[in-house]
């Protein structure tokens, strides 16, 4: 084995430019593959973050996923019912705060009571619709990032006015109103108050921020007619990726819809598999067309070295010593290009993550890296497999030459 390896790289340093070409063409393929993985799932990352820290990991509503059963199909088993009414039901969610004893009995996070209701904001002669949510301050802190997202004033501050409320910033925009500006809200129910803004929230999610805004648990409850109304329970799991069995087992316990991030936007959790399998595929193509420059090289030395090969087939070597030199010569190119590639990729990431910009709709200045070692060692693999690949066809052929026609002149 000794003999092969240094045969292999004979033949490979006595040749410095050829390899220099080969070990430059894997290592731009690994580099880009690093950087461009890096990069996609870097903005992935950042995207799921702002998503998942915009809302509670799991809501539980006072709705019921499927549609209550006909009092008939109770009674009479073997007959179907449609369209009967069905009995009253007093709305929000039944023995709100035993049910949230029982949730935080076994889940590993918080969970918070809340009050949904649908409002018209008036102010300045205009009507805007919004979405109340009705929260305890000293609860909230656990199950959201509020506290952390309100630009102007404080969540505790919501105990200093009268009805106070805090808007979302691009709501706050859009109505016109300022810190301490008082403004008209009109329930679905047809109850009316009025109220005092007293800070902005800003999510990073326009959605939200142009239609949400926050107060007390009272305040909620009596813009909804009802006064201790709890129609909604926000939690918060400590692993978010467990938040879809957490959200299962709620609503197997209660009954009620349980909803979790995961579920809330699966559309868009489908297009990132379809975006990370693009990305994959644009790596895979980066490398194959890296590896063609080693085939290149391998093939150049077989075709060169005829000659050695023949001498060495006459002196014993067997074609399988002989295949494993140029398999050898492969690696060594593709191990070169993969660690100048690593170190390649790594600079290319800290380029663009030095990169500064401004956007309206974003609050990073820098694109989103996402530095692992598996994007290292996945490209560097592909690349490995890739040059062995290349080598193993130039490699065949010259283990099948036969010493008796390469010594007649007879190639």
């Amino acid at each position: 084995m000794k003999l092969i390896l240094d045969i292999a790289f004979t033949h490979v340093f006595t040749r410095v430019r050829q390899t220099l070409v080969g070990i430059l063409g894997v290592s731009m393929g690994v580099g880009f593959s690093v950087m461009m993985a890096a990069l996609m799932e870097g903005s992935q990352r950042d995207f799921i973050d702002q998503l998942v820290d915009s809302m509670p990991h799991i809501t539980v509503t006072d709705e019921r996923r499927y549609a209550p059963r006909q009092p008939a199909e109770d009674i009479y088993a073997a007959v179907s019912f449609s369209g009967i009414r069905t009995p009253e039901t007093r709305p929000g969610i039944k023995n709100p705060f035993a049910t949230l004893a029982s949730i935080e009995s076994w889940l590993e996070g918080a969970v918070a009571p809340s009050v949904e209701a649908r409002v018209v904001i008036r102010y300045a002669g205009r009507d805007t619709s919004a979405n109340i949510t009705g929260i305890d301050p000293s609860r909230e802190a656990h199950v959201s990032n509020l506290p952390t997202q309100i630009r102007e004033g404080s969540l505790n501050a919501l105990y200093k006015s009268s009805n106070a409320l805090i808007l979302g910033d691009r709501l706050a925009e859009k109505i016109g109103v300022r810190i301490g500006n008082t403004i008209t809200l009109v329930s679905g129910t047809g109850h009316s108050m009025s109220g005092t803004v007293v800070g902005f929230s800003h999510s990073g999610v326009s959605k939200v921020d142009e239609t949400q805004a926050y107060t007390l648990l009272k305040t909620g409850q009596i813009l909804a007619g009802q006064i201790g109304l709890i129609n909604a329970i926000r939690v918060q799991v400590d692993n978010t990726l467990l938040a879809n069995d957490a959200a299962k087992k709620i609503e197997a316990q209660t009954g009620y819809k349980s909803v979790s991030w995961q579920e809330a936007n699966e559309d868009l959790l489908s297009a990132f598999e379809i975006r990370n399998f693009i990305m994959y595929t644009v790596v895979g193509a980066i490398l194959l067309v890296a590896s063609f420059g080693t085939y290149n090289i391998i093939s150049t030395i077989t075709h060169e070295k005829t000659r050695d090969i023949a001498i060495l087939k006459s002196l014993g070597f067997k074609e399988k010593s002989v295949r494993r030199i140029f398999l050898f010569e492969a690696l060594v190119i593709g191990t070169g290009g993969a660690l100048a590639g690593w170190i390649l990729g790594y600079i290319l990431c800290q380029i663009l993550e030095s990169i500064e910009f401004k956007s309206p709709f974003i609050d990073s200045n820098h694109l989103p890296i996402y530095y692992t070692y598996l994007h290292y060692l996945l490209a560097a693999g592909v690349a490995l497999a890739a040059s062995a690949i290349a080598g193993y066809f130039p490699a065949r052929k010259a283990a099948g030459v036969h010493p008796v026609d390469i010594i007649r002149g007879a190639s």
